[in-house]
């Protein structure tokens, strides 16, 4: 392959809290097929910053450019992370993405607390969410898959979201955003200030918190139109 051959860009997820990287299993083996090269980063979830310099070595394993796609707190963590060179575009799903001074918490508490907040535990210093709260996570899935959901959360360390790692990269990258018109974990609210605020592409659907779960088939159409237009801008 000559070095001026345009190839697709490679595509790396970021996980929130509650979840870890096989959210994203109902999308990558699609992507994979379709020639992309693709990682999903397990975030400990212990601090912001610690999250981030995993995403970054994650980044490292495949090739550039690559498209940061964060859900829910992943949002945090790839507008920070996305400010690395090898990043040439950002995909938000019902994600934060606070901006300089901002915390993942204060941009939070703009808007009002949301449903599964009243359905949560802490306990040997980690957020956990209680058997009921799923439904208000991940309500349009199945019983069985809200189940799996739930057996599989990653809970976040108590004070995760009181601060963040530097670096707004949706200020500098190009942006796509997916509102989850149904959210009872991130406001859509929220959800669409943050996305105004950065202008980008924005799309909406009748989801729950996990789109990518939910509604799969729209979330890849996200992600190629996202791939498209950066192999494109790469192509000129």
């Amino acid at each position: 392959m000559s070095s001026n051959t345009i190839t697709k860009p490679s595509i790396v997820f970021a996980h929130g809290i509650w979840a870890d990287g096989s959210c994203f299993s109902k999308v990558i083996p699609t992507l994979q097929a379709e020639g992309y090269e693709v990682l999903s980063s397990q975030h400990s979830l212990d601090t912001s910053e610690g999250d981030v310099a995993t995403l970054i070595r994650t980044l490292s394993r495949v090739s550039s450019p690559a498209i940061l796609v964060g859900h829910s707190y992943g949002g945090s963590v790839i507008t920070a992370a996305g400010t690395d060179d090898r990043v040439a575009g950002l995909v938000y799903i019902a994600a934060l993405a606070p901006d300089a001074g901002e915390t993942s918490q204060s941009q939070l508490g703009q808007f009002p607390v949301t449903d599964v907040f009243s359905h949560i535990e802490t306990a040997d210093g980690r957020i956990w969410m209680l058997p009921e709260g799923v439904k208000y996570f991940a309500g349009d899935l199945s019983e069985q898959e809200q189940q799996l959901v739930w057996a599989t959360q990653g809970a976040p360390a108590a004070d995760l979201f009181s601060r963040n790692a530097p670096g707004t990269a949706w200020r500098s990258k190009p942006s796509w955003y997916i509102v989850a018109k149904n959210d009872r974990s991130v406001p859509p609210e929220l959800q669409r200030f943050v996305a105004k605020r950065m202008g980008a592409t924005t799309y909406e659907v009748d989801s729950s918190h996990v789109p990518m779960l939910s509604h799969p088939s729209f979330v890849l159409d996200v992600i190629r139109a996202a791939a498209n237009a950066i192999q494109g801008s790469l192509a000129r």
